[in-house]
C-alpha cells in the first residue's frame, strides 16, 4: 500500500435537469455545490472537486464556484477534475485561479487537461481557440509560468515593447505545486511526471490491455512516479484516482442503485478502445473490503468519490458520512480535521 496518508474527496458533475431530480436549474446546481462542500467539511471529508463541461447542463466556468466555496469553508481542498485547457485563455485563467486561491487561503487543487469529449463539434473553436491537443499542453505551460510569477508580457516603453517582462497579478504562493494533469493513458501520465504536475487519473482510460482497470491504472501510476523521479523533481507528487462508491443502506439506495453490475466496461470512446472502471455498490462492509483490494486505490494518496448530484445535498451528505464512517478507514483514511458536532 502507498505510504502516503489517504485523503478522500467528492467529485461532482453538477448536472441539472429541469424536470427531474432535486437539481432543476443552474442556480440549484451552483448553490447545492456550495452547500455540499460545507456539509462535506463538517463530516471531515478532505476535498470538494468539480467536473468542468461546456455546452451541457453541467458545471462550466469553475472559478466563481471555487471562490464561493473558499469563503464558506476553512479546511477542505477545493478543486477541478478537469478544466479543458482548449477552452481557456491561460493568462486570464491565471488571474482568476490566483484570486480564487487567495480567497480560499491556498486550498485550490486544479486538475487541468485536454479534457473529455464535448457535445459540441469542435467546441473550443466557438470560444475562439484551437482544438489541437498540443495547444492544450502549450496553454498549460503558459498558465503554469504565469501562476509561478514569470514575466509573460513586455512592459510598455512609450508605445514600444521594453526589455522588462511583466507578471500577471494577483499571485498566490504555492499554487504552482497544486496543478494536476488529468491523464487518460500511460503515455500522458509519463508526460505529466516529466512536467512536474500531480497526476489525476480518471474512472476511464483511453486504452485497454485486457487487464482489470485497477491494475492498468496502477501501472499508469508507476510509470508516472518513475518519470517524476527521472526528471529530478524534488517535491513529493500527489496522485488521485476516481471511483463511483454507493453504499446500500436504505430501500431508496437499493431501488436506485441495487442493479449495478459492479464490473469493468470496455467500449469505444474518443477514437480508442477504452476501459471504464467498475462501480462499488453494495453493503458498506463489502465495499470496504473490495476498495481495500483495489490496486490503484492503494497506490494513490487521494480517492475522489463521484456523487449523483441530482439527488440533492441531503442524500449526498448522508452517503459521504457513511463512506467516511464505514468504508474509508479500510483504505487507510482517517480524518485530518475534526468533524463538526
Amino acid at each position: 500500500m502507498s505510504s502516503h496518508p489517504k485523503r478522500i474527496g467528492f467529485l461532482s458533475f453538477g448536472a441539472w435537469h429541469p424536470a427531474g431530480g432535486l437539481t432543476n436549474s443552474a442556480a440549484d446546481s451552483l448553490h447545492q455545490a456550495v452547500e455540499l462542500a460545507v456539509a462535506a467539511e463538517e463530516i471531515g471529508i478532505d476535498g470538494a472537486f468539480f467536473r468542468v463541461h461546456h455546452f451541457a447542463r453541467q458545471l462550466a466556468s469553475p472559478f466563481p464556484l471555487l471562490a464561493a466555496i473558499g469563503v464558506k469553508t476553512s479546511h477542505i481542498e477545493i478543486g477541478t477534475g478537469v478544466i479543458d485547457m482548449r477552452y481557456e485563455n491561460p493568462l486570464y485563467m491565471a488571474e482568476a485561479a490566483a484570486a480564487a486561491d487567495l480567497l480560499a487561503g491556498g486550498r485550490l487543487q486544479l486538475g487541468v487537461s485536454r479534457g473529455s469529449p464535448e457535445p459540441a463539434y469542435r467546441g473550443a473553436e466557438a470560444f475562439g481557440y484551437s482544438v489541437d491537443p498540443d495547444e492544450a499542453r502549450a496553454k498549460t505551460a503558459l498558465f503554469r509560468a504565469a501562476i509561478a510569477g514569470d514575466g509573460v508580457a513586455p512592459a510598455d516603453m512609450g508605445g514600444q515593447p521594453g526589455p522588462a517582462k511583466l507578471a500577471v497579478e494577483p499571485q498566490s504562493p504555492g499554487l504552482s505545486d497544486r496543478i494536476w494533469w488529468g491523464s487518460g493513458t500511460r503515455e500522458t501520465a509519463v508526460w505529466a511526471g516529466e512536467q512536474g504536475m500531480n497526476l489525476m487519473s480518471s474512472t476511464l482510460l483511453l486504452e485497454d490491455t485486457k487487464v482489470p482497470f485497477d491494475e492498468l491504472q496502477a501501472e499508469q501510476i508507476t510509470l508516472f512516479r518513475d518519470a517524476w523521479r527521472a526528471a529530478g523533481h524534488t517535491r513529493e507528487p500527489r496522485i488521485s484516482v476516481s471511483r463511483s462508491v454507493i453504499p446500500i443502506t436504505s430501500d431508496l439506495d437499493r431501488t436506485l442503485f441495487g442493479g449495478d453490475a459492479n464490473e469493468d466496461q470496455v467500449g469505444w470512446l474518443d477514437g480508442a478502445i477504452s476501459r471504464f472502471g467498475r462501480s462499488y455498490t453494495g453493503e458498506p462492509d463489502r465495499i470496504a473490503a473490495e476498495l481495500a483490494a483495489d490496486t490503484a486505490v492503494r497506490e494513490a494518496d487521494t480517492l475522489l468519490l463521484t456523487v449523483p448530484s441530482q439527488l440533492g445535498v441531503d442524500y449526498n451528505a448522508a452517503m459521504l458520512e457513511t463512506i467516511a464512517r464505514e468504508i474509508a478507514p479500510a483504505i487507510g483514511w482517517s480524518r485530518r480535521f475534526a468533524a463538526a458536532n
